[in-house]
């Protein structure tokens, strides 16, 4: 009797466990079939709270679409000089750098000297490349290998008062040259009594562009310091001339473009016109709402046959560290959010930046007339000089170089007038030089 008990009862402990194991397959296969995962973490670094922001709706949108490879994204945000000092000693001591990372031009050659501690992204960007204006490839590449993916062009344009244009007769589409600009200027402070424009002193626009668009620069490819050279003396002196001979332009108020009294003075209707890059539209929309309906945009005005009408200026060059032991992931991540189609819209609506895919400049999204900017279809102004936006030369003196020019060159040979362009420009490029040995 108890030899078929225990009979029994062994039979019905077997089936329990059989039952058990049958029941956690059951629940595994159905997880399995659910499509769900477990999150894999990856970890990003910036210096921009709204490129954040970008990314956590980015990284919600990945695992709504991709249910079967879900990532817990933690991203941190530093101070923008903080941040590239923590981010190289990181990578140069192997250890502590985040699976994907911001990466400002400025600094971003400093990462691409002796062994490279980025991951190479070609296999992400050749399947795009054709759809990409390629200058903003180009200035994160070494070698032919790609490794970092920008935000946007960052094309400069004209933003002219189209109400103080009219003012003066002044039509926008007829200003080819920048002898047309100055003469259009003078045109514009004589029926109205204000500046064609305003320059900055404390920094560096818009007389980076527009040397770039003369096929100079404060350095050549390969480094070497030509900040001083014959076509940035002319610009620089040109820009001086259009203040104090000609008296179309003024010293920026507040000295730059991200100064609140500079804010007002253009919301007041300060100068007929600024030059700087697409993304500083958001500005426009941010601290000018006085403006809206009367601001147009247009390509730069050229020198001479031959130049282009643009210069893309600033960017980020988002990259995956080596130390990352999810690449893989990291980079399917980073080409979703910077290289997709989908993605490159939402950088337009979410950032109001001139997405690097030319593709999406003709997609209704970008095509909506905008009433800010006298209800005109901007990004056709784009697209009919996508072949003309030269990026600037980056090299390990890039933000030296542009250091030296914001805090000197500019206010001397400008606003002070201690130094002629070409003492100023000098000055700053022998410091240069001096640096380099």
């Amino acid at each position: 009797m108890r030899k078929a008990s225990a009979i029994v009862a062994s039979a019905v402990l077997m089936t329990s466990i059989l039952s058990g194991c049958s029941s956690e397959g059951a629940n595994q296969a159905k997880e399995s079939n659910s499509g769900t995962s477990k999150p894999v973490k990856l970890s990003l670094w910036t210096f921009q709270d709204l490129h954040k922001k970008y990314y956590e709706k980015t990284a919600e949108l990945w695992n709504k679409n991709n249910p079967n490879q879900p990532i817990e994204l933690t991203i941190d945000s530093y101070p923008n000089a903080e941040m590239h000092n923590k981010l190289l000693i990181a990578l140069q001591s192997g250890v502590g750098a985040p699976d994907i990372t911001d990466i400002n031009i400025n600094y971003f050659q400093n990462f691409l000297k002796g062994d490279i501690q980025l991951v190479e992204l070609n296999k992400i960007i050749e399947p795009e490349k054709d759809k990409i204006v390629q200058s903003r490839l180009d200035i994160y590449s070494k070698n032919g290998k790609y490794y970092g993916i920008d935000f946007h062009v960052g094309a400069t344009v004209v933003y002219y008062n189209k109400e103080l244009l009219d003012k003066a007769g002044v039509n926008a589409d007829s200003i080819k040259t920048w002898s047309d600009y100055i003469e259009a200027g003078k045109k514009v402070v004589s029926a109205t009594g204000k500046p064609m424009t305003a320059f900055e002193v404390t920094g560096q626009r818009p007389f980076w562009p527009m040397i770039v668009q003369r096929g100079s620069d404060y350095l050549d490819a390969k480094g070497d310091v030509t900040l001083d050279n014959e076509i940035n003396v002319k610009t620089l002196q040109t820009m001086k001339d259009m203040i104090y001979k000609d008296k179309i332009a003024v010293p920026m108020p507040g000295g730059n473009t991200g100064a609140e009294e500079f804010f007002t003075y253009m919301n007041k209707g300060g100068a007929a016109s600024l030059i700087m890059p697409m993304w500083y539209m958001s500005r426009f929309l941010e601290y000018m709402p006085d403006l809206k309906g009367k601001v147009l945009v247009r390509p730069m005005p050229v020198w001479e046959k031959g130049n282009v009408r643009s210069a893309g200026m600033g960017g980020t060059g988002t990259a995956v560290t080596k130390q990352s032991k999810n690449q893989d992931l990291a980079m399917k991540f980073l080409a979703y959010a910077k290289l997709s189609k989908e993605s490159n819209i939402r950088i337009w609506q979410e950032l109001k930046f001139d997405p690097i895919r030319w593709d999406v400049w003709n997609d209704p999204e970008l095509q909506k007339p905008d009433p800010y900017f006298s209800n005109e279809k901007i990004f056709n102004v784009l697209l009919d000089m996508k072949d003309e936006i030269k990026s600037p030369n980056m090299s390990e003196l890039s933000s030296a170089s542009q250091d030296l020019v914001n805090s000197n060159v500019m206010f001397k040979a400008l606003k002070d007038q201690s130094q002629t362009p070409e003492q100023a420009l000098k000055a700053a490029a022998d410091e240069l030089r001096k640096q380099k040995k």
